[in-house]
């Protein structure tokens, strides 16, 4: 700990030229009030040592003010990074379940028989969803997913019914789903101004 003290008739100014003399008190190992009063050291203090004193402080302060904003934006892009690959990668799944509950659902419009490796695709994707996705999105995968099963168990539909679907949008089971992706991939991005 080093402690300076003005000595003399002239007051401190700015620059510390007008210091007439200044004593430095330096105490190894002890705090101010186990001193009391005891100098272990005493040595007159040139301006020029203050005014050095002040610059390592400055450049201290600086490297570390530098520092600390090097780590802050290098975390940033971590981040970035992360959520980039975390969006990639939900994109991919999204996707895939898109085009797999979709050829599911037309054969159950079609068909009374399941198509079995078909639904367990779908089924994996889901599983994989609930490990990885938002609420609303696991929520509106199982709602697609159950919504196929009970499909099958409808009468066959034939073309004309399809295109009537198609016409009056009843066959886009789809829709909350993709919504609810998009949604949760414009919170994941972070906001920009």
């Amino acid at each position: 700990m080093v402690l300076v003290v003005s000595v003399g008739t002239a007051k401190l100014t700015a620059d510390f030229r007008g210091t007439e003399i200044a004593l430095v008190i330096v105490a190894a190992n002890h705090d101010l009030a186990s001193i009391s009063g005891t100098l272990l050291r005493t040595a007159p203090v040139d301006a020029s040592i203050i005014s050095a004193l002040a610059a390592l402080t400055g450049a201290a302060v600086g490297g570390l003010t530098s520092g600390i904003a090097n780590w802050r934006s290098q975390r940033s892009q971590v981040r970035a990074q992360w959520v980039l690959h975390e969006e990639t990668r939900r994109q991919t799944l999204y996707r895939d379940f898109i085009e797999d509950a979709a050829k599911c659902y037309i054969d159950a419009l079609q068909h009374d028989k399941a198509d079995i490796p078909s639904l367990v695709s779908l089924y994996a994707k889901m599983s994989a969803m609930r490990a990885i996705s938002s609420k609303p999105v696991v929520h509106h995968a199982e709602d697609v997913t159950r919504k196929i099963l009970d499909t099958y168990l409808e009468p066959d539909k034939s073309f004309v019914e399809l295109r009537e679907m198609a016409i009056d949008g009843t066959i886009d089971l789809l829709h909350d789903f993709s919504r609810a992706c998009r949604d949760e991939f414009d919170q994941m991005r972070p906001i920009h101004f």
